[in-house]
């Protein structure tokens, strides 16, 4: 396993200010509070404004970032934009925010991983770093699923609300961030949950093609229930970590009847648990650090403190990821 020398240093997050309860969802299909609570643990999601799109979350997320951490923008080499709601199909959302800050001379472009985007993309900056390719990268994750929503169907737009991170990777061999990583796929089971495109077969399967979210709940439930316990301990076993040094777990936050039966399976406590789905719904590859951002402002993830972080999602497609947490403070 080659020692990484790269650093996390800073994180910032967004999420737009309106908001939809389930109140509010109980007028457009038939469902209840009580209903969607039991199933998913969702009270709120935040919905983005007609015109603010996922590079303004974005821009939002790294300037959250920069009032909290004392770090530096303009000798970022490269930028890496985590989403699957780009404002266009091209130019990408990483370059539109390479413009709006000024960054003269820094390599952009978006990576599509769903909901395992932010790990996917905080693993890239880590790797560019390590192999003395960059020295420092700018991480952000940025969606805006309400855009992409059937408001119609009420197992999937219970679900999605819109958010940003965004992460400061740097250079530091004295003290890195990165301890380990675990990869999985199986594009076999991407027809579980799509959202459509020029093609309508994913591994011969036909899709639909109005560009909105579909989901097989049940099955995307029990491929994460039973593979993401089988990846924590894959790390774990990589890294020679136990259990008992771990000290917070942030999985994506799709479900948390999910990441109940995760944590269960795995063998970590409830309690260690760093989420974000119960107020701002599954916000794809901006789940992870909008729930590490709450937990620093709940007192809870520190400086020094050991994390997993595991994103899993459309594809099907998986990232473990096991990090000091020491940012610049």
């Amino acid at each position: 396993m080659t020692v990484s020398t790269a650093r996390i240093t800073a994180l910032g997050a967004y999420v737009p200010e309106h908001r939809i309860t389930n109140a509010d969802l109980e007028q457009m299909v038939e469902t209840s509070d009580e209903w969607i609570v039991q199933r998913t643990g969702i009270r709120e999601r935040r919905a983005a404004a007609a015109d603010q799109f996922s590079s303004d979350l974005g821009i939002a997320a790294i300037q959250n970032m920069l009032n909290n951490h004392p770090v530096q923008l303009d000798d970022v080499e490269l930028i890496l934009v985590a989403t699957t709601t780009a404002d266009y199909q091209f130019p990408s959302v990483a370059t539109q925010i390479q413009s709006h800050f000024n960054i003269s001379r820094a390599g952009a472009l978006d990576l599509n991983a769903t909901c395992a985007g932010f790990v996917y993309a905080l693993h890239m900056a880590n790797s560019f770093i390590t192999s003395g390719l960059h020295r420092k990268v700018l991480v952000v994750a940025a969606e805006t699923m309400t855009k992409v929503v059937d408001y119609t169907d009420r197992n999937t737009c219970i679900l999605f609300g819109d958010g940003a991170g965004a992460a400061l990777v740097e250079y530091d061999a004295q003290a890195p961030s990165f301890i380990g990583t675990v990869t999985d796929s199986d594009g076999s089971g991407g027809c579980h949950v799509y959202r459509s495109g020029l093609s309508d077969k994913i591994a011969g399967a036909t899709m639909n093609g109005d560009g909105k979210i579909y989901q097989n709940g049940r099955e995307v439930y029990k491929w994460a229930v039973r593979t993401v316990p089988q990846g924590i301990q894959r790390l774990l076993l990589q890294t020679g970590y136990t259990l008992d040094k771990i000290n917070w777990f942030a999985p994506h936050s799709a479900n948390l009847k999910m990441i109940d039966s995760i944590t269960e399976k795995s063998g970590l406590s409830p309690a260690q648990a760093l989420t974000s789905a119960e107020w701002y719904g599954n916000t794809s590859s901006a789940s992870i650090p909008l729930a590490m951002k709450q937990g620093i402002e709940d007192n809870k993830l520190k400086s020094g403190d050991t994390l997993i972080m595991y994103g899993f999602g459309a594809g099907l497609t998986q990232m473990g990821m096991l990090i000091k947490w020491n940012p610049k403070s």
